[in-house]
């Protein structure tokens, strides 16, 4: 499971509830899961605003694989 997968099963998510709020497609969510389609930086300030929002603040370095969960904590 890669760290943005992590983020949206934390906020209880569906992969198109997800995609909504982050304002991509659930086919977009669904491939940057996978690794098929790399996260831009933009919806990774999107998805670190939403998270931050319904209390699961995180860091982009997180959100973008650069730490485990462990470590950003």
């Amino acid at each position: 499971m890669n760290n943005v997968q992590t983020i949206r099963k934390r906020l209880g998510l569906s992969q198109a509830a997800f995609a909504d709020a982050i304002g991509v497609t659930q086919g977009n969510v669904s491939h940057i899961e996978r690794g098929a389609q790399e996260l831009t930086l933009t919806v990774a300030r999107r998805i670190k605003a939403i998270a931050a929002e319904r209390g699961h603040p995180t860091t982009l370095e997180f959100i973008c694989g650069d730490t485990s969960p462990q470590e950003a904590a």
